[in-house]
């Protein structure tokens, strides 16, 4: 589905990708989740960023199903994609801006479900402003999930959540997999991240310094748990 090839970015002097090659996909009959892990200024946000067309690539090409996404912009209506920090306007109240969002997608869009499941009926009148930083990301994972895409990107997704609701967002991530989805997550939560990926892509320096399975990366690094094979790997690099 994403195919990126000798992916090259500078932000002034600083090179945060560095010819960073990367294909990601799954079977259309099991979906495939992928987790994009990396210390901080690794490159995984702007690796993030420069498949939503949110930055431009100064060298390499990016395809999604085998059509270039540079400098385009319709493509990403069919990408599902949850901010890390949900910005929303403070002024408007939940339903003037899920009632916003339905209208700038020209997407179905099926919002009750996600509304009972998060228990947002009482806030629904309430401005933005005024919610809780873990009611906004209930608001934030409504968003996301009411429209129907094959392409679904995370970024950390747990942020701020009661227990309750990661196991419900847990259950939409598994029941989206299970619909043949191509879903990406980045998150700092390791056991989240141990729970619900099929595979870890891991950069290091703006370069892909490991893919493959969960078993994969344990089996390298000789480790039991995915926290202990990450910071065996960080460990080694900075020796």
């Amino acid at each position: 589905m994403i195919e990126i090839k000798n992916l090259h970015k500078k932000f002034g002097k600083v090179e945060v990708l560095k010819d960073l090659n990367l294909s990601i996909s799954s079977k259309a009959t099991n979906g495939a989740i992928f987790a994009v892990l990396g210390p901080n200024g690794s490159g995984k946000t702007t690796l993030i960023k420069s498949i939503l067309g949110m930055v431009i690539p100064n060298q390499g090409q990016i395809e999604i199903n085998g059509q270039s996404v540079l400098k385009k912009y319709h493509y990403r209506n069919d990408i599902n994609y949850l901010p890390q920090i949900a910005n929303f306007p403070s002024n408007l109240s939940v339903k003037e801006l899920i009632k916003m969002v339905k209208n700038l997608r020209p997407k179905p869009a099926s919002d009750k479900n996600f509304i009972q499941l998060f228990g947002l009926e009482p806030f629904l009148d309430k401005k933005l402003g005024n919610l809780s930083g873990g009611t906004k990301q209930k608001v934030n994972i409504l968003l996301t999930f009411m429209f129907d895409c094959e392409l679904i990107i995370l970024d950390e997704p747990t942020t701020g959540l009661d227990p309750l609701s990661l196991i419900n967002l847990k259950k939409i991530i598994i029941a989206e997999k299970q619909k043949g989805k191509t879903i990406l997550i980045t998150s700092h939560i390791m056991s989240f991240v141990e729970e619900m990926a099929d595979e870890i892509v891991f950069l290091l320096d703006g370069k892909i310094y490991f893919k493959g399975t969960l078993d994969a990366i344990k089996k390298e690094t000789q480790q039991t748990d995915l926290a202990h094979a990450i910071a065996t790997i960080l460990t080694k690099e900075h020796v």
